[in-house]
C-alpha cells in the first residue's frame, strides 16, 4: 500500500498498521522489535483529536465551520510542536511516516474527511499498542 493515498473508509486501517510496522526497530539483544514512540505521546495527540471528533460527530452539516477549522489548524501546530520538542525524534518520525500534515490538509472543509482522519488516528494508536508500544 502506498503511503501517498488519500485516506478513505477502505484504506485507513491497513495504512495505520503499515505505518506502525514501519516504525518498529530491532531490540538491542536481537530478541524482537520495539517502538520508540511512547503510548503516552501518541495518546496525548489522540486526545486532542477526540475532542474535535466528539463535537463534529454530533453535527450533520458536511461543511465544517470556522471554529472547527481553527481547531484543526491548532491541532496541526500541536503536532509540529510535539515533533519538534521530542529529543528522540520518535514523534517526528511518526508524524512523517503517518503523513499527519498531509492528511490534515486533505480535510479542507469536509466533515467526512475529518471523521476518517480521526478514525485513522485511533487505528494508529490501536496498532501501536498491538505491536508493543511502550508506556
Amino acid at each position: 500500500m502506498s503511503f501517498l493515498a488519500e485516506l478513505n473508509e477502505l484504506n485507513y486501517v491497513p495504512k495505520a498498521e503499515e505505518v506502525i510496522q514501519s516504525l518498529r526497530v530491532p531490540e538491542k539483544n536481537g530478541d524482537g522489535y520495539k517502538l520508540m514512540l511512547t503510548t503516552s505521546k501518541i495518546r496525548n495527540l489522540l486526545s486532542m483529536i477526540t475532542d474535535i471528533y466528539n463535537t463534529v460527530s454530533m453535527r450533520l452539516d458536511e461543511k465544517l465551520d470556522n471554529d472547527i477549522l481553527g481547531r484543526i489548524q491548532y491541532l496541526k501546530m500541536r503536532f509540529a510542536y510535539e515533533a519538534g520538542r521530542d529529543n528522540t525524534q520518535a514523534v517526528r518520525k511518526f508524524v512523517e511516516k503517518a503523513e499527519i500534515f498531509k492528511h490534515i490538509d486533505e480535510i479542507q472543509t469536509s466533515r467526512s474527511q475529518l471523521l476518517i482522519f480521526c478514525r485513522y488516528m485511533e487505528a494508529l494508536v490501536a496498532y501501536h499498542k498491538f505491536y508493543g508500544g511502550r508506556d
